[in-house]
């Protein structure tokens, strides 16, 4: 039985891919907590980080989205909630950037995972849903990968409407950084991993600690921050190739 889950250093580039393509990559509560370990583990020792599916689909979410579960109590639904919650904070928190890779179609925490990415290439052939609604599923730890990543009209209908959108209507939202033909997906993310490999590494890492606060605080308090770090990082000896 094939390893629902891939990881391969190539360097200090770290790829990590989802392996059950006959499942659209929809993966377990137990080994989405194995992908928040190989991201906690790969951060710490890579310059990248690439984040695919294999097959034709990036990722249709949970394992049993939209089927019948126990009723729970509070707690408990809450501590199985924590297992998504801490896989987005090993997004969030990595201290270097995740480049995510999407083919084919991103479903529900599919969709947030690719939201979540520091910068995600679609091919022209992916589709994007948040279709918890439908499922009449309370759709709050999807919507909370977005509060960061997309504007709130753009992501307020994905998670009312539960439709699904085009690649296209993906980077117009927000939710991806370029479109690109499928047939040059692969040729893509390589000439922009190429890009990261001649960076400087403490420019690489800046830029990621900058994105992760600026966003998030007043424009004097983020400018006040880009002026520290830029003295900082420029007057840094490993700058000067």
């Amino acid at each position: 039985m094939a390893d629902p889950i891939l990881i391969n250093k190539n360097g200090d580039i770290t790829t990590i891919t989802l392996n059950r393509p006959e499942a659209g990559n929809r993966q377990t509560d137990a080994t989405w907590a194995q992908v928040t370990q190989m991201f906690d583990d790969a951060a710490k020792t890579s310059r990248l980080i690439l984040f695919k599916g294999a097959g034709e689909d990036f990722c249709l979410g949970r394992e049993a989205m939209g089927q019948p579960t126990p009723v729970l109590e509070a707690y408990a639904v809450r501590d199985r909630s924590e297992t998504i919650f801490n896989l987005y904070g090993a997004f969030r928190n990595a201290r270097v950037p995740i480049i995510g890779v999407v083919q084919g179609r991103a479903v529900g925490l599919g969709c947030a995972l690719a939201a979540l990415c520091d910068v995600t290439i679609a091919s022209g052939k992916a589709r994007f849903q948040f279709p918890e609604t439908a499922h009449r599923i309370m759709p709050t730890i999807a919507f909370s990968a977005l509060v960061d990543r997309m504007p709130r009209k753009a992501a307020t209908f994905m998670i009312y409407s539960a439709q699904e959108i085009d690649a296209h209507k993906a980077l117009t939202f927000g939710l991806v950084s370029d479109v690109v033909p499928h047939s040059e997906l692969d040729a893509s993310v390589s000439r922009l991993v190429e890009h990261f490999t001649k960076m400087p590494m403490a420019a690489v890492l800046a830029v990621k600690e900058y994105a992760r606060t600026a966003f998030g605080i007043s424009t004097q308090a983020a400018t006040d921050f880009a002026r520290n770090l830029h003295a900082t990082v420029n007057s840094f000896s490993g700058m000067r190739g």
